[in-house]
């Protein structure tokens, strides 16, 4: 790295990762270094070499992407590499000159498996190896780690650093069998337009294409609605709305998270898309004995200062286990309480001492923890014609965290349910359970359910949500069955949270049949969810009554 360019590069990278300690060496980039694959395809990979004083020796790191070597991969090896650890970026195939075609998640353990050789066959190679990287340079990780470590543990990474990620995309697409649609076409159409010029600014510019595509049906043809082309990956993800097919099941990896044997660290944000999955494999490895490191903070998926804290993070991860360095860190799980606005440290996820407290939903909106009386149910129509918009929430995009939802809730497709006033504050850490006791005259409907902390000015602030599809083609299996008056109990678990309420604010149950685009609106008619263009209105029930309880369940931290 020329000194020029050093001097331009110092003060960004200052700024953007505060928390990381001294530069101790200058880099020798070496760009364009081809990795054969057992194939016959080259993928190509950039280099960071650490020049300086010697030392004591740092772990090679390898960094596998399909968003090419520069921009956000660039200020991932490049802090890294100015102390000290020998970094390698490689793109991943058909993307940014690295030879074959990109097929996402296919060929990443095939591939992985490959460069991991390569790179301790390497001169420069250190002695032991690292991998890093957030979302999908997760997931490559993930493809990888479990593999090696059960059948080639020489060639297995010491160490998993992992950020905003999870082992089995097909459960984040077809997330509770309502089909992802912001996250699942979004990111087509930014995998081909990103190695465009001035590509990094897409994610924050308006696009009315992709918005054009959002709302036109039927969903098959979103990606040449949106990219002017077919985009084979997108026509797979619809035509296959089951997750036990063999196309998703050969994708994910998630049975050989407890097989990885390294240390593995984990940051994550309370609205970022993978999380309940992230902390799933958390806890899977926590049951075998290796509980990882585990950060989550108030972010997204792309949240500036999460990239930050990770970097920060990685540093001291891979420094103490294996340089043999001290580390701050004094428990495994670090937290920070939304609502409190403090970071803790706990042994585990989730903390010890939590329990569950059951709050109802009652009639006439109200919210609380004695079961409901006799009453009405609670009506709303759907109208897939004008579906229910979402506002916030974990996405791949900007502006994930808490929104205001008040004039959402004026909508007439909106339910919510109120508690009084807190006089003592309520503290939420875990993963909520919702029953909702649904009446509708469809048989396929879905179910959005959200928390919300209601401010003393009125503000009625998310908390967390998740959705569940009932009647789809590959929900059967799943589905609940209606009792002798038609109502289904409709169960899922929301995002999960730490959170306190505050005396003098409310908790508030939100209940609707969508979030669109977030989730692709359901037509209501049954039909496979990529052809369905057919719209049907469904009047939807709410029971909450002694026979019928609607209901959430909070783990509680008292």
């Amino acid at each position: 790295m020329s000194d020029v360019m050093r001097r331009l590069t110092a003060p960004i990278l200052r700024r953007l990762f505060p928390g990381l300690s001294p530069v101790t060496h200058r880099i020798e980039v070496r760009r364009d270094l081809r990795v054969p694959m057992p194939d016959g395809v080259d993928l190509l990979g950039d280099l960071y070499l650490p020049v300086g004083p010697p030392g004591t020796t740092a772990p090679t790191v390898l960094v596998r992407s399909p968003y090419g070597r520069a921009g956000h991969m660039a200020l991932t090896a490049r802090p890294l590499a100015e102390r000290g650890f020998p970094v390698f970026v490689q793109s991943c195939r058909g993307t940014f000159g690295s030879g074959g075609t990109f097929n996402p998640q296919i060929q990443e353990q095939a591939d992985g498996i490959a460069t991991h050789r390569w790179v301790r066959e390497q001169p420069w190679f250190t002695g032991t190896l690292a991998t890093t990287g957030p979302s999908y340079v997760g997931y490559v990780q993930w493809a990888v780690a479990g593999e090696l470590s059960r059948t080639d543990p020489d060639n297995a990474p010491d160490a998993v650093c992992l950020q905003v990620t999870m082992p089995d995309f097909g459960e984040a697409t077809w997330d509770n069998g309502a089909f992802a649609l912001r996250n699942a076409l979004g990111w087509t159409r930014s995998i081909y337009r990103q190695e465009r010029r001035w590509a990094f600014l897409n994610p924050f510019l308006p696009d009315r294409r992709l918005a054009r595509a959002f709302d036109h049906l039927p969903l098959v043809e979103g990606d040449r609605v949106a990219t002017g082309r077919t985009s084979p990956w997108y026509q797979d993800w619809l035509a296959h709305d089951d997750l036990t097919d063999p196309y998703w099941a050969c994708q994910s990896h998630t049975a050989s998270v407890t097989d990885v044997t390294a240390p593995v660290s984990m940051v994550t944000g309370w609205y970022d898309v993978f999380l309940p999955w992230q902390l799933r494999n958390h806890a899977a490895l926590a049951a075998v004995g290796r509980t990882p490191r585990l950060t989550v903070g108030p972010w997204g998926h792309m949240d500036t200062e999460m990239f930050a804290i990770a970097m920060a993070d990685t540093q001291d991860f891979l420094r103490h286990h294996l340089m043999g360095e001290p580390t701050e860190r004094k428990h495994p799980v670090r937290l920070y309480v939304t609502g409190a606005g403090d970071w803790r440290e706990y042994d585990a996820w989730p903390p010890a001492g939590v329990r569950d407290e059951t709050w109802m939903l009652q009639p006439g909106g109200g919210l609380a923890t004695l079961a409901p009386p006799s009453g009405e149910p609670s009506r709303y129509v759907y109208d897939p014609a004008d579906p229910t918009p979402s506002l916030g929430g974990p996405m791949i995009a900007p502006g994930c965290g808490p929104v205001d939802n008040a004039a959402h809730e004026a909508r007439p497709d909106v339910l919510t349910f109120t508690s009084d006033v807190l006089t003592t504050p309520v503290e939420v850490v875990g993963e909520p359970r919702v029953t909702i006791a649904l009446r509708s005259d469809r048989h396929c409907t879905d179910v959005f359910v959200r928390l919300c902390d209601v401010h003393p000015d009125g503000r009625s602030m998310t908390v967390c949500d998740a959705i569940r599809r009932i009647g789809g083609r590959a929900t059967a299996a799943a589905d609940p069955v209606a009792d002798a008056e038609g109502v289904r109990d409709v169960e899922f678990t929301l995002w999960p949270t730490a959170h306190r309420f505050l005396p003098g604010h409310r908790l508030r149950i939100q209940v609707s049949s969508g979030a669109h685009p977030r989730y692709a609106r359901n037509p209501g008619g049954g039909e496979p969810a990529a052809v369905a263009t057919a719209l049907y209105l469904a009047h939807q029930e709410v029971l909450h009554d002694p026979v019928h309880p609607s209901r959430v369940v909070l783990p509680v931290l008292p």
